[in-house]
C-alpha cells in the first residue's frame, strides 16, 4: 500500500563479512577438555612439579606419619597430599585452608598436586594444626637442602625483624586501668542480677503461674540465667586478661631486678645467685602493671605494635637471618616483644645450631642495640670469630654517615663509641651497606609473593610455626630457582 525503500541485510556483529579464514576447532561441549593423564596436565619446568618430587622423594615426612597411630576411623587424607597442597598453597601466596579448597577445583596445578582430589577446608585447617611442628620442622629441611646445593656460604648474613599482622583485631584490646573499671562494674551488674534472678525463683517456686510469667515463651524480655551466663563469661575472660598483664609485669620486674643484682656484685667483685633470686622475688611482688599495659581477647599472647609504615598493630615480633650468597633464611622465630634487642644472641645461636656454621660477618641494624648487646657481640667474635656490624643510630633520610675520625681510639671510649667508630671506616661502610639488600628483599617477597604480612593462627605457637613454614617455603621457592628439578633429582638421587 505504501511504498517503502529497500533496507540493505546487516551483517551480524562479530566477525567481518567476506573473512575466509581456517579457525582452530572450538567446542565447549567436547568430552575431555583437558589431557587424559594428570602427568600432562603443567610444563615439566613447573612449580608444581618440583613441589611433588620434594614431597615423594626429598623430604623426611616420618614426623607427620608417626603421629598416626590409630587404625579404627575412616581412612584420612594422604599426608604427602595434604602436605603438597600446604607447601605449594604457601609458596604461591594461598594459604587459607578455604582458598586451597576452591584452588583444588578451579587451578590445574593443585588438582594436578592432588590427583584430582578435593579436600575440604577443615580437613586442610585440621592437618595444619594437627602438625604444626612437623610442618615448621621443613624450615630446616629446607635449610640443609640449600646447603647440600651450595647455596649457603655463612659469610655473611643479616638479622632483622618485622611485624606480623596477628588473627585479631587491636579493638578487641583492653588496658589494664580500663579492665580494672570494667569488672567492679561486671561484678556489680552480676550481684544485682543474682539477686533479682533468687527473688524471681523465689517467686516462681510459690505458684507456677509466677513461673510462667518469669521464664515462659510469653513472658519476661530478659533471660536471667543467660545474662548472668554471658556476663560471667566475660568476667572470667577479662580477669585471665589481668592475671596476663600482672604475670608480665612480675616477670619483667624479675628479671630487671636480678639483672641489676648481677652488676652490683659484679662491681664488687662477689657472687651470691641466691641474693639474686630474692632481689627477684621481691621486686615481683611489688610490680604493678602500667595502667596502658594491654591484653587481647582473641588473641592473648599477640601485642599491639608499631609497624615500619608507623601505624599500631595486633601483632607479632617476626625474626630472621638471611645469607648474602642466596638469600637463604638460616634462622626464624616468633616473639611476643616489640623490641628486637632481645634476640640478637638468639638468633645468631640458632643459625649457628641450624647450619652448623658460625657466620664471618653479622649485619643488624639500630634496634638491637644495647649495653648488654654490644658486650655480646664483643664475646661472639672472641668466640666464634663473628665480626658484627652493630648500627647505633638511625640516620635521617639522605643522610651520610661521616668519616672516621683520625688517630687512635680513645681508651675511655665505650662500646657503644666504638661500634660507631668501626661503622665510619671504610670497611665498615662497605659491609653495613649491604644489610638491606641482604635481608630486606627476603621479607618483601614473603609479604608479596607468599602474602605472608597476616598470620592465619592464633597463638604464639602457632605464630611461630607459621613463619617458619612460610621461611621454609621461601626456601624452597630459591632452590627451585637455583636448581630447579634437576637439582632436586640429584638430591633424591
Amino acid at each position: 500500500m505504501f511504498e517503502v525503500e529497500p533496507v540493505e541485510k546487516q551483517q551480524p556483529q562479530g566477525r567481518p563479512a567476506g573473512v575466509d579464514k581456517t579457525f582452530r576447532v572450538f567446542d565447549p561441549h567436547q568430552v575431555l577438555l583437558l589431557p587424559p593423564s594428570l602427568d600432562d596436565w603443567l610444563p615439566q619446568d613447573h612449580l608444581a612439579r618440583f613441589v611433588a618430587d620434594l614431597v615423594d622423594e626429598v623430604l623426611d615426612l616420618s614426623p607427620v606419619l608417626a603421629d598416626y597411630t590409630e587404625k579404627r576411623g575412616y581412612p584420612p587424607y594422604d599426608p604427602g597430599l595434604m602436605l603438597r597442597l600446604l607447601i605449594y598453597g604457601y609458596t604461591t601466596g594461598v594459604r587459607s585452608s578455604r582458598a586451597i579448597e576452591r584452588k583444588c577445583a578451579d587451578d590445574v596445578a593443585f588438582r594436578f598436586l592432588a590427583a584430582d582430589q578435593a579436600p575440604d577446608f577443615r580437613s586442610i585447617s585440621r592437618f595444619r594444626r594437627r602438625h604444626l611442628d612437623a610442618l615448621a620442622d621443613l624450615f630446616t629441611q629446607s635449610l640443609h637442602l640449600a646447603q647440600k646445593l651450595g647455596m649457603v656460604k655463612m659469610g655473611r648474613v643479616a638479622l632483622d625483624g618485622t611485624k606480623l599482622e596477628a588473627s585479631a583485631s587491636r579493638h578487641k584490646a583492653m588496658s589494664y586501668g580500663r579492665l580494672i573499671d570494667k569488672e567492679e562494674r561486671i561484678e556489680a551488674e552480676i550481684t544485682a542480677l543474682e539477686v533479682k534472678a533468687h527473688a524471681l525463683l523465689a517467686d516462681a517456686e510459690a505458684a507456677d503461674e509466677a513461673e510462667d510469667q518469669t521464664f515462659g515463651v510469653n513472658g519476661k524480655e530478659v533471660d536471667l540465667p543467660t545474662e548472668l551466663d554471658r556476663r560471667e563469661k566475660r568476667l572470667a575472660k577479662m580477669q585471665a586478661a589481668r592475671a596476663q598483664i600482672e604475670a608480665e609485669a612480675a616477670d619483667k620486674a624479675r628479671a630487671h631486678a636480678e639483672d641489676k643484682e648481677r652488676r652490683r656484685q659484679e662491681r664488687a667483685g662477689s657472687s651470691d645467685e641466691q641474693a639474686v633470686a630474692d632481689a627477684g622475688e621481691k621486686a615481683a611482688a611489688t610490680a604493678r602493671p602500667k595502667p596502658k599495659a594491654q591484653a587481647n581477647f582473641t588473641d592473648p599472647d599477640s601485642r599491639i605494635m608499631k609497624n615500619s609504615d608507623g601505624a599500631y598493630i595486633q601483632a607479632y615480633n617476626a625474626q630472621a637471618v638471611v645469607d648474602e650468597e642466596h638469600q637463604v633464611i638460616t634462622a626464624a622465630d616468633v616473639t611476643c616483644n616489640p623490641s628486637d634487642a632481645l634476640n640478637y644472641t638468639t638468633m645468631l645461636d640458632q643459625s649457628a645450631a641450624n647450619t652448623g656454621v658460625h657466620p664471618k660477618q653479622a649485619l643488624v641494624d639500630a634496634g638491637y642495640c644495647s649495653e648488654t648487646n654490644l658486650q655480646a657481640v664483643r664475646e661472639r667474635q672472641l668466640a666464634c670469630g663473628t665480626d658484627t656490624f652493630m648500627a647505633t643510630g638511625r640516620l635521617a633520610h639522605d643522610e651520610q654517615v661521616p668519616p672516621a675520625p683520625r688517630g687512635r681510639i680513645p681508651a675511655s671510649a665505650t662500646l657503644k663509641e666504638r661500634m660507631a667508630r668501626k661503622l665510619r671506616t671504610k670497611p665498615g661502610k662497605a659491609a653495613y651497606s649491604r644489610r638491606k639488600a641482604v635481608v630486606e628483599p627476603v621479607f618483601g617477597q614473603i609479604m608479596t609473593c607468599q602474602n605472608g604480612r597476616q598470620l592465619l593462627l592464633r597463638g604464639e605457637d602457632g605464630a611461630r610455626g607459621e613463619w617458619r613454614l612460610l621461611a621454609a617455603c621461601h626456601n624452597l621457592r630459591k632452590i627451585f630457582q637455583h636448581a630447579g628439578t634437576t637439582g632436586l633429582a640429584a638430591l633424591a638421587g
